[in-house]
C-alpha cells in the first residue's frame, strides 16, 4: 500500500491542507493489534465488513487472486487492518442502520463502532452514550482538514452547538452532485413523436377518461432556457400557450380518445407551442440535451404511451409511470419525491425529514405545507386516470419489479447508474432506457411573487441521514481502543482512505508499471481506473451493479466518504448519455439544485442532515409516535406513508377530506407544528454557531 500515488495526492481539494499534516498514529497512539468490535454494515448480512455464508458459499475467489470463506473479512476491510494494525471483530447484526442501533443500545458496552441514523448516534452522544468525535479533531489531521474544506459538512453534522459536538462519522454516497432522476424509455418516445407527417399504427387502444387537469398555462407565453444541442451552451426557447393551447386542456376537451389521435395531437403542438424548434425529432422535448418538458407534457405523453401498447410492445398493455418495487415502501416514496420535482415543491426530498428551508430563511416542514398536498392531488388525479402502474395502485398487482424486462413500464424516477445497467441485461437491441433532464415547473424561490419557470432538482447529494459512532460504554476505560477508533475514522477521511473506501485495494485497481495508478478524469480530478478483471467480475458476479459488488463482495461504500469514479466507470453507456445531458444542464446553470452552503437566498440552502436538537427536545420528538410511523420512508411491508396513500386513495382516510384539513390534522393531531417549532430554534442555534467558526 506504499505505492506512489502523489497523482492522487491532488484528487480532493482539502490535499493541500493535509501535506504538513502529522499522521494519526503519531497522535493516537494504540497497541498493534487493538481489537475493534464492529457492530457496523449498510443494511443487510451480506452488505458487512465480513463475508455471510451466503456470499462466500464453499470459497469465493476474488479479483485479487484470493479465497474468501465466511466469517472472513471483505478484502477493503482486510487492507485496513494491514495499514492500521488493528484487528476487527464482528458484531454485526445485518440490520439496516436504524434497528442495528436499536439491537444495541440497551448492552452499548459490548460493541466499540455502532452503526446507526445520524438522528440516534447525536441523541445518544448528548446523553453520553456515544462519544464526542469533536474533542479529538486536532488528533485527526485528516478529518479536520476535510471539515476545514467543507465547512457545511460540518455544519450538518454538529450535534450540539453549545460544544461543537460531532457523535458520528458522515457518510457520503456521493457529494454535491445529483442523486436521483426521471429515467424513461427513450426508444417509445422516439416510436411516438419523430418523422414526417402523421403518425398511424395498425392497431391502437384509447386513453382513459381524463381526470388530471393542467398544472401550466393555458394561455401566454414563457420563456425557457434550454442547454444547447452540442452541449456547449444555453439559448432560450419560448413556450406559446397562445398559439398551441395547452395540450392537457385541449386533449380533456375531446375526452376519451384513440392512441394514433392523442400522439397526432400531441405532435401537433409540439410544433407549434415551439415553433418547429425540436424538427421532426419532437422526442427530444423530452429526451434530449435541450429537453423543456413540463408535468403537462408528460401525462399527454403517457396518455399516449398507454393507448398505444401495440406499437410499443406489442401486447394490449403497458404501464406508464411506475417504482422500482411497487411494492416496497422505501421505493413507493419515490413517487411522491417525482411529485415534488414535477410540481416545484421543496421538502419531498429533504436530507432530514420533510424540512427545507425557505425564501424567507426559516425552517419550513413539506408535511404541514399547502404545495405538497396539491401536488399530490394531481398525482392522485393521474392514478385515476391509469397513468401511473397499477402495481403502484393497487399492491395485489402484478408487481413493476420485471416491468422493465418484459416491456411493459414506461418510466419511473430513480439512481442512474443501477437502472441503466438494465439496458445490457434485461433490454434488446434498439430498446433504450435512459436518464432525461428534470421537468420545468413553477418554484417559488422568492425571486418572483409569482414564481420562477426553471428547472430545480432537490435530490442533491450530501452528508446522509446515518454514519458510524463510536460506543463510550464500548471503548471506555480503554485508551487503545478509543485512539483506534478515532484513527479508522481519520483514515477513512484521508486520500489514501477515500480510494481504499471507494475503491477496495489495490488489487482491485489497474496500474503502471511502476505501481501508480492508471487514471481518468472525473468532474475535474484525476481518478483510478479499476482493473480488468474488477470489471469483469463485478458483471459476473452483481449485473455490473457497482454499488451490490462493492458492498457485498469488496466491503467498500459501506460508509465515510464514496467517490462516484468508480461508479461512472461502471455506467452502462446509455447511462453515461444521459448522465452527460445533465451534468451539462447543472454546470451551465440550466438545472438549479440545493447549495452545500448557507446561501445569500436561503431557499438554496441545503438543509443539514442533523440538527443539534437537546435530548429533552429529542425525547419530545420521540414521543410524537404518529408523525414519525404516518410518514415513513422505510422498507417493510408495516410500513405507512401518508404521502403515497394521499397518491393511491386521495383525501379520504383519518377524517379529513381537503388539503386544508390534512395539513391541520398533520399539524395538531400529529404534532407536526410542534415538532416544526423544536427544528427552527435548533436552525437557529446551527447559523448562530457557524457564524462565530
Amino acid at each position: 500500500m506504499n505505492k506512489s500515488k502523489s497523482i492522487l495526492m491532488l484528487l480532493l481539494a482539502f490535499c493541500l491542507m493535509m501535506v504538513s499534516a502529522a499522521s494519526a498514529s503519531d497522535e493516537l497512539p494504540y497497541a498493534e493489534g487493538t481489537v475493534l468490535r464492529m457492530a457496523t454494515g449498510y443494511n443487510s448480512a451480506k452488505t458487512g465488513l465480513f463475508f455471510d455464508a451466503e456470499t462466500a458459499g464453499e470459497g469465493i475467489t476474488l479479483a485479487d487472486g484470493v479465497t474468501y470463506f465466511s466469517g472472513d473479512l471483505k478484502p477493503t476491510w482486510v487492507a485496513v487492518q494491514d495499514i492500521l494494525g488493528i484487528v476487527f471483530e464482528n458484531k454485526y447484526q445485518g440490520n439496516g442502520a436504524s434497528a442495528e442501533f436499536d439491537y444495541w443500545k440497551e448492552q452499548l458496552d459490548q460493541v466499540d463502532l455502532i452503526s446507526g441514523t445520524a438522528a440516534k448516534l447525536s441523541e445518544y452522544g448528548e446523553s453520553g452514550a456515544i462519544i464526542n468525535i469533536a474533542d479529538y479533531l486536532d488528533k485527526m489531521p485528516n478529518f479536520k482538514a476535510y471539515l476545514d474544506a467543507n465547512p457545511i459538512v460540518r455544519l450538518s453534522i454538529t450535534g450540539n452547538v453549545d460544544t461543537g459536538a460531532i457523535y458520528f462519522s458522515p457518510y457520503f454516497d456521493g457529494v454535491n452532485d445529483i442523486e436521483r432522476m426521471p429515467l424513461m424509455r427513450v426508444d417509445w418516445v422516439q416510436k411516438l413523436l419523430d418523422g414526417e407527417g402523421e403518425f398511424t399504427a395498425e392497431a391502437c387502444g384509447k386513453t382513459n377518461a381524463p381526470v388530471y387537469q393542467p398544472y401550466m398555462p393555458t394561455e401566454g407565453k414563457i420563456d425557457i432556457d434550454v442547454v444547447t444541442p452540442d452541449g456547449k451552451a444555453v439559448e432560450t426557447i419560448t413556450k406559446d400557450y397562445d398559439a398551441a393551447g395547452n395540450i392537457v386542456a385541449k386533449m380533456n376537451e375531446v375526452g376519451a380518445m384513440d392512441g394514433v389521435a392523442a400522439v397526432n395531437m400531441l405532435r401537433k403542438y409540439i410544433d407549434e407551442a415551439y415553433n418547429g424548434y425540436y424538427g421532426t425529432e419532437r422526442s427530444n422535448l423530452f429526451v434530449g440535451q435541450n429537453a423543456a418538458w413540463d408535468a403537462d407534457e408528460l401525462v399527454a405523453l403517457v396518455r399516449c404511451v398507454i393507448s398505444n401498447p401495440q406499437t410499443l410492445n406489442g401486447t394490449d398493455k403497458v404501464q406508464g409511470i411506475f417504482t422500482r418495487e411497487d411494492d416496497n415502501n422505501q421505493r413507493r416514496v419515490d413517487m411522491f419525491r417525482f411529485a415534488g420535482t414535477l410540481f416545484g415543491v421543496r421538502g419531498l426530498e429533504s436530507r432530514q425529514d420533510y424540512l427545507f428551508v425557505g425564501s424567507d430563511g426559516e425552517l419550513h416542514d413539506a408535511r404541514i405545507e399547502l404545495p405538497t398536498y396539491v401536488a399530490l392531488s394531481r398525482l392522485h388525479d393521474m392514478a385515476l386516470e391509469g397513468l401511473i402502474s397499477e402495481a403502484f395502485v393497487n399492491k395485489q398487482a402484478e408487481s413493476s419489479a420485471t416491468y422493465l424486462e418484459n416491456d411493459l413500464g414506461f418510466m419511473h424516477y430513480d439512481y442512474n447508474q443501477t437502472q441503466t445497467i438494465l439496458n445490457a441485461t434485461k433490454l434488446d437491441e434498439g430498446e433504450k432506457y435512459m436518464a432525461v433532464l428534470v421537468p420545468v415547473a413553477r418554484w417559488y424561490d422568492g425571486t418572483d411573487e409569482n414564481g420562477v419557470y426553471m428547472r430545480f432538482t432537490e435530490s442533491w447529494r450530501s452528508v446522509k441521514t446515518d454514519g458510524w459512532g463510536i460506543s463510550a460504554p464500548g471503548v471506555a476505560g480503554d485508551e487503545n481502543k478509543l485512539n483506534a477508533a478515532l484513527s479508522l475514522i481519520d483514515f477513512a477521511f484521508s486520500p489514501e482512505g477515500i480510494i481504499l473506501m471507494s475503491y477496495g485495494p489495490d488489487a482491485f485497481i489497474k496500474t503502471n508499471e511502476d505501481g501508480s495508478y492508471v487514471t481518468f478524469l472525473f468532474n475535474g480530478q484525476e481518478m483510478p481506473v479499476i482493473a480488468d478483471a474488477t470489471y469483469a467480475e463485478l458483471w459476473e458476479k452483481a449485473n455490473g451493479n457497482y454499488t451490490n459488488y462493492a458492498r457485498m463482495y469488496l466491503g467498500s461504500t459501506l460508509s465515510f466518504a464514496k467517490s462516484q469514479a468508480f461508479e461512472y466507470q461502471c455506467t452502462h453507456e446509455v447511462g453515461k448519455e444521459g448522465a452527460a445531458h445533465i451534468s451539462n444542464a447543472i454546470g451551465l446553470g440550466v438545472i438549479k439544485h440545493p447549495e452545500l452552503a448557507l446561501t445569500e437566498n436561503p431557499w438554496y440552502t441545503s438543509v443539514p442532515t442533523v440538527l443539534p436538537t437537546s435530548k429533552a427536545d429529542n425525547d419530545l420528538i420521540n414521543t410524537y409516535t404518529d408523525l414519525i410511523n404516518q410518514f415513513s420512508q422505510q422498507r417493510g411491508d408495516d410500513k405507512v406513508n401518508v404521502l403515497v396513500t394521499i397518491i393511491t386513495d386521495g383525501f379520504n382516510f383519518e377524517g379529513f377530506s381537503t388539503p386544508e384539513e390534512a395539513i391541520a390534522y398533520v399539524a395538531d393531531n400529529w404534532n407536526d407544528e410542534a415538532y416544526l417549532g423544536i427544528k427552527e430554534w435548533a436552525w437557529e442555534d446551527i447559523q448562530d454557531y457557524y457564524a462565530g467558526l
